[in-house]
């Protein structure tokens, strides 16, 4: 069942959830640090890694309310699993890139 928007809202602010966030943000950070260079927009995606490092907090900022919205989230709210939460927070940054 889907989040209600109170749910969300309250999720979307929720610490523990942000700091979740805030991990999976980092791991993609790392991954496209590694990428290949010939990867479509890779220095798009270079620039974005090199800012959620200086500041992931503000980062969790940008991305979770869009993070939030995304089906596995909404399905299960705090308890989605860490491969899902990843999952959905990459497709959030994907789409804001």
């Amino acid at each position: 069942m889907a989040l209600t928007y109170d749910d969300t809202a309250q999720l979307m602010n929720d610490g523990t959830f942000r700091g979740r966030v805030k991990v999976a943000l980092l791991h993609f950070a790392q991954y496209i640090q590694g990428e290949a260079v010939v990867t479509p927009a890779h220095n798009t995606r270079v620039r974005w890694a090199q800012n959620t490092y200086a500041n992931p907090d503000g980062m969790v900022g940008q991305i979770a309310p869009a993070a939030v919205m995304e089906p596995h989230i909404q399905a299960d709210g705090a308890a989605v699993t860490d491969a899902d939460l990843q999952t959905d927070v990459e497709t959030a940054v994907q789409n804001f890139l």
